[in-house]
């Protein structure tokens, strides 16, 4: 009998069985598809070629480019805001308050230190910056005790504790002064779907009773996220329902960033209408300054050219519009000539239209909300984004995307981590991926992928909270989460700190995960002869590959009825390397599927196909 050529179309396929998908794949990882043909995804390097360790979880990647032309990275976690030039990171998490009336107790023989300060209110996490202290407190020396700390418990509204780098030697307070800079509360790295019974710091209720979230200072019910926009060579920085704030390039990167006076103090979302360049914040507060007045549906807009001028007159171009289908504002977008706005159930176009109005607001869509801030991007003009139970796409109409791992995304979809959810574009591939948490993960731990101009999909576990495309950066930008890490972070020590740690990578670069092998696989849905009468004896395949480097390990899996328990041969497994140029197998069952993986360093291929050499047999 002649060779068989097994001819597989692209893209992972879980809608169907595996028997269902027959001519196709039902599987892979850090696998992509090219021109129809499956290939391991590109590999991974340190930013700057070194590892940086940034404290929290990375939200959001932004790049840019100064006036001069020296490119600039920003990144948001969920405890700090960082930028980078060069091979330096700057800790540039904006401060909140300043005071100059702190004192000090300490134990003698502890190195836990009281901090009593009766005008602000912290929560444990926190980062406070201690300077010019005096009265060496309880023996530690004044310059040993300047420096920054990671805030450990909360004693009561007045003293909280710090852990110092040296034991005290006395017994002393309240003592000493000092000048503290708070830098913003820090949020958390998961979502919770209760807010209630024990939330908050010690001592800010009764136990047994329910918090008012209103009076937990830095809580949310979901994790916290950034989204970072330029306006010029500047970048405004809104803490996602928290505030809005610019980071002036030109300052140096050794300054903050500074809350925007005259913006509104609590937004879910901002970005930089162009070519107009207003400053819009989506679902913010009806009263500037007054965050108790948030409106989740209503839309304020500042004076042309004027960043701090919120505040409708005659003579500007400031004002507001509030939306009516959806009970909140998730994000929004800048696409082909307009603002898209998505709500929890909704879409809606913003455009730029002049005096009186500034804007004009339309309804686009409906039953298509947006499932996190993060979770859309604009791809040529063309808006796509994930749902709560699908992707969509807006080309001028709202249309979901045909989706042949939707069940397999959307059945094993942790909801309640949807804030995490982000979007990467790749523009080199054709790809926009969407990586996610799975319903027993409260982190990030796989992405699907689609291919946008062959319209197929894949799957797989490359874990990534944030990501930007090539800009200003000639490869990919992405950032994992390390949450037990205890690595040292960049920038000065901060005493106490607690665990959690992220790394940036540039992707698209070289073949590996740093310096650790990749594990690419695949496996193919099973066919047959004769559809499925008769069984099959395959006596051996020929492969055949491009850029194929180190050896691959292929498993023929074998099974006489759908719902059998896949075998192998006793030959099974075959390696093959660029050499191979037949295996034998002595493989028999009414159906073959295929399952091929690469798991050494430098390990890279392309699949073409498989040329079977198959007869018709009988079980023994």
């Amino acid at each position: 009998m002649p060779l068989l050529k097994l001819v597989l179309k692209p893209g992972i396929d879980k809608q169907n069985t595996e028997y269902g998908a027959e001519g196709g794949w039902t599987d892979g990882d850090y696998v992509r598809f090219q021109d129809g043909l499956p290939e391991k995804i590109g590999g991974w390097q340190y930013f700057n070629l070194s590892a940086k360790y940034l404290i929290g979880m990375i939200s959001e990647v932004f790049t840019w480019n100064a006036l001069d032309g020296v490119p600039y990275i920003m990144v948001g976690t969920t405890r700090k805001l960082y930028v980078g030039i060069g091979t330096e990171w700057e800790d540039i998490t904006p401060i909140r308050e300043t005071t100059t009336t702190a004192t000090f107790s300490t134990t003698s023989g502890s190195n836990v230190v009281g901090v009593n300060d009766l005008t602000t209110i912290v929560q444990p996490g926190d980062f406070v910056i201690i300077s010019g202290v005096t009265g060496n407190p309880g023996g530690i020396p004044n310059a040993t005790l300047n420096g920054e700390y990671e805030v450990q418990q909360v004693i009561s509204g007045t003293q909280y504790t710090i852990i110092a780098s040296v034991n005290a030697t006395s017994t002393a307070g309240p003592v000493g002064t000092a000048d503290i800079d708070y830098q913003i509360s820090i949020g958390s790295d998961i979502s919770y779907f209760d807010f209630g019974w024990g939330t908050g710091t010690w001592g800010l209720s009764t136990w047994g009773t329910p918090r008012d979230p209103g009076a937990v200072i830095g809580s949310s019910l979901e994790s916290r996220v950034w989204q970072l926009d330029s306006y010029g060579e500047d970048v405004i920085c809104q803490l996602v329902n928290g505030g809005t704030y610019l980071w002036d390039t030109s300052a140096g990167a050794n300054n903050p960033a500074v809350q925007i006076a005259g913006a509104p103090t609590t937004s879910t979302f901002a970005l930089v209408s162009t070519p107009d360049r207003h400053l819009v914040c989506f679902g913010t507060e009806d009263v500037i300054g007054t965050p108790s007045t948030q409106d989740p549906m209503f839309v304020r807009f500042s004076d042309q050219e004027n960043i701090a001028d919120f505040e409708p007159t005659a003579t500007n171009t400031a004002g507001g519009q509030r939306l009516t289908d959806g009970s909140h504002i998730v994000s929004a977008i800048r696409s082909r000539g307009q603002i898209l706005i998505f709500t929890d159930t909704s879409l809606h176009g913003m455009q730029f239209v002049g005096p009186p109005y500034t804007f004009g607001f339309s309804q686009l869509g409906t039953n298509c909300g947006l499932v996190g801030p993060h979770a859309v991007a604009d791809v040529n003009g063309v808006a796509m984004w994930m749902s709560l139970g699908a992707f969509y796409v807006f080309d001028g109409t709202v249309k979901k995307i045909p989706c042949t791992v939707q069940d397999y995304v959307f059945k094993d979809f942790n909801k309640v981590q949807g804030t995490k959810v982000h979007i990467g574009v790749n523009s080199e591939y054709n790809e926009v991926t969407w990586w996610y948490c799975t319903e027993n993960s409260d982190y990030i731990d796989k992405y699907v992928t689609y291919d946008y101009i062959e319209g197929v999909w894949s799957i797989g576990t490359m874990k990534r909270t944030a990501w930007k495309d090539i800009g200003s950066y000639d490869r990919p930008i992405g950032a994992e989460y390390l949450v037990d890490s205890t690595a040292t972070p960049v920038g000065p020590t901060v005493n106490g700190l607690t665990a959690g740690r992220s790394l940036v990578y540039l992707q698209e670069t070289g073949v590996n995960a740093v310096d650790q092998p990749i594990r690419a696989y695949l496996r193919s849905g099973y066919f047959d002869i004769g559809d499925g009468d008769q069984i099959m004896f395959m006596k051996r395949f020929i492969p055949d590959f491009r850029r194929f480097v180190g050896d691959m390990t292929l498993h023929l899996l074998l099974r006489a009825f759908p719902s059998d328990t896949a075998t192998v041969s006793s030959l099974d497994p075959y390696i093959i390397n660029p050499d191979t140029e037949k295996v034998d197998t002595r493989a028999r069952g009414r159906q073959i599927a295929v399952s091929m993986e690469t798991d050494t360093l430098d390990s890279t291929w392309r699949f073409g196909t498989l040329r079977v050499d198959i007869v018709p047999d009988g079980l023994r």
